[in-house]
């Protein structure tokens, strides 16, 4: 059994920010809604998952914004022109055969870290996490792959070290003024951050050792942040995730986008899949 869980906020934006100036006869944005349509039936063509979910930010977590009171403060506003296209796109989501999962106060992150460890923890299971959230990379293992076009070029357990150091801009965590690739030769010349702190005085570059000693406070802080939250209870069962689109309902939806090329795509699908069922009832 495979489980695809994928990161909704971020692949409403990249396919907002992909295909510009995209409408229909109405004049209503419709950009967002045919790049996370043709994304995610992507995915289902190439990942050939059983069960499947999007998950969605639904506010940050307490515990990280009293460690660092400015975190996500520095994040733009949604563009205007988006918003209704979330609205649509989280109602198209289970017609394409998905379930929508988000919980209050929570972030996406925490919830797929959630659902990747519970789902590990049956035979046979393989889970996919479509992301670009390098926390996530910490689950990566024998379970656990991410579809992805970043490249990881550290062992996954160290992924938490190396962001610890660099902090987060898009997050508005502060690092310690060390680049990406500075932070990830330290930590795995030394193997790890506790390792790295507790010898900073082995450190070669004189620099690099004031960053380590002067931001050592803000490193252990960060650490904290981007460790994920996966302990939370699941709000649907793994059981309940079989995909399973809703083909009239979204041949129709997508009838008042106005997508033509797409739209035949999804009629001759269901035109296979109706005759599919048929033959196996006969």
């Amino acid at each position: 059994m495979k489980l695809l869980l994928i990161d909704g906020h971020y692949y409403v934006y990249r396919s907002f920010f992909a295909i510009p100036n995209l409408s229909n006869s109405r004049g209503e944005p419709t950009n967002a809604i045919f790049g996370f349509t043709k994304t995610l039936r992507l995915m289902l063509k190439h990942l050939q998952p059983d069960l499947g979910a999007v998950v969605w930010d639904e506010g940050v977590p307490q515990k990280r914004v009293e460690l660092q009171p400015a975190y996500k403060e520095t994040r733009k506003e949604m563009p205007k022109p988006m918003i209704p296209q979330l609205e649509f796109i989280q109602k198209l989501t289970p017609l394409l055969g998905f379930r929508n999962i988000s919980l209050p106060d929570t972030e996406a992150d925490d919830l797929m870290g959630c659902y990747a460890i519970a789902a590990c923890e049956r035979p046979g299971m393989e889970v996919v996490l479509a992301t670009n959230d390098k926390d996530l990379y910490q689950l990566v293992g024998p379970c656990v792959k991410v579809y992805t076009t970043a490249k990881a070029d550290l062992a996954p357990r160290l992924i938490g070290d190396v962001l610890a150091l660099t902090g987060d801009s898009v997050d508005n965590i502060p690092g310690a003024g060390l680049g990406r690739k500075t932070a990830a030769a330290l930590i795995r010349e030394f193997g790890g951050l506790e390792p790295l702190l507790n010898n900073i005085d082995k450190v070669k570059s004189e620099r690099t050792r004031e960053k380590l000693g002067s931001g050592r406070e803000q490193i252990l802080q960060n650490r904290k942040m981007v460790d994920l939250d996966c302990r939370l209870q699941l709000p649907v069962p793994i059981d309940q995730l079989r995909i399973e689109a809703d083909y009239p309902a979204l041949i129709a939806a997508l009838e008042t986008c106005e997508f033509k090329s797409l739209l035949q795509e999804v009629r001759d699908e269901a035109n296979h899949a109706g005759a599919h069922i048929q033959n196996q009832l006969l």
